[in-house]
């Protein structure tokens, strides 16, 4: 596990740090290719630059989130709130986390990547374009 993870994941309490480190390593597991770090703050993964999972700390739990999640059409997955599609799902204890639809939705996460590494650049150029 990424150095960097292991700290952000022993920084948490008492079964949150199971969750994260259950959660780190089956995304390690099942996304072996991708290059992983502390990104704004939380464990993120990333295939050629554009950022796949990750996951943070809520006041609620662990949230589980996937850049393109809306996309993969799972109900357990709940839309973000903004203008990306974002999904995520709420973790509270590690008994929760089901490795075979986590393995299911990194899956899909290859396959289903909107261009997020790309998206300024892409505003940029539209409004120079105006």
């Amino acid at each position: 596990m990424n150095p960097e993870i292991k700290h952000f994941n022993n920084n948490q309490v008492d079964e949150e740090v199971v969750i994260c480190d259950l959660l780190a390593s089956i995304i390690d597991k099942y996304l072996p290719e991708a290059e992983n770090k502390i990104w704004h703050r939380h464990p993120v993964w990333f295939l050629d630059g554009n950022p796949i999972v990750g996951y943070s700390k809520l006041k609620a739990g662990i949230r589980l989130m996937f850049w393109s999640g809306a996309s993969f059409e799972e109900d357990e997955l709940k839309p973000g709130t903004g203008k990306f599609k974002d999904a995520s799902k709420l973790y509270t204890s590690a008994d929760e986390i089901d490795e075979t639809i986590l393995r299911r939705w990194i899956t899909k996460s290859k396959a289903i990547q909107w261009d997020y590494k790309n998206v300024y650049k892409r505003k940029g150029k539209l409004e120079r374009l105006k």
